[in-house]
């Protein structure tokens, strides 16, 4: 993974107010690369939850964009509870959104693609998001990307964010660092 020392890693710094946005963490894992994927879960849920808790601690907007599954009459509740009742609730519960949470859906890669979370960001006047959820070089990967040509701020909490390959992952963290100016950062680290 991305060295702590590494330039751009955790980089202090004037900062837009910002947003906790938890990437796809809702998940049945009923899908086919999902074995990959199961592994890294277990190992960043403890951060994820760290950073969650930082954000809801620290009076920061929580913002939850998930995939939908398809599932098009459905609305973040039905989503929830479908998952809550799957195979791997214990990975979805400890990570569930609360009533304060917001929560957008999407239907590809990126959170923006399509999304009304642009609007969002600007209407609360966000200029800075942190990304933790899954999986980072995929949708979280893209996302930073996306943030980055609209002018967003971005910090990746590195040791919260799930992969389905180590090495893709790695070479994504540093390309969001190295071509994005993401700041990299520990959950435990988290300033927003």
């Amino acid at each position: 993974m991305v060295s702590e020392d590494m330039p751009g890693s955790g980089d202090a710094g004037e900062r837009p107010p910002g947003a906790l946005i938890v990437v796809d963490m809702l998940n049945d894992y009923q899908h086919p690369d999902a074995d990959l994927l199961v592994p890294s879960v277990r190992e960043v849920l403890p951060a994820v939850r760290t950073a969650i808790d930082a954000a809801r601690e620290g009076g920061v907007e929580v913002i939850y964009v998930n995939d939908n599954f398809g599932r098009w009459r459905s609305h973040h509740d039905e989503l929830l509870d479908t998952v809550l009742k799957g195979p791997h609730a214990d990975l979805v519960e400890p990570v569930a959104p609360d009533d304060d949470s917001l929560f957008v859906v999407k239907a590809r890669h990126s959170i923006f693609y399509e999304t009304p979370l642009e609007y969002l960001l600007r209407q609360l006047g966000i200029g800075h998001i942190a990304l933790c959820g899954q999986a980072t070089e995929q949708c979280i990967l893209y996302s930073a990307l996306d943030a980055h040509i609209r002018h967003i701020d971005v910090t990746v909490v590195r040791d919260a964010v799930a992969h389905l390959h180590a090495d893709l992952a790695d070479a994504a963290l540093r390309m969001m660092r190295e071509n994005m100016g993401a700041r990299l950062e520990k959950a435990a680290d988290l300033a927003f």
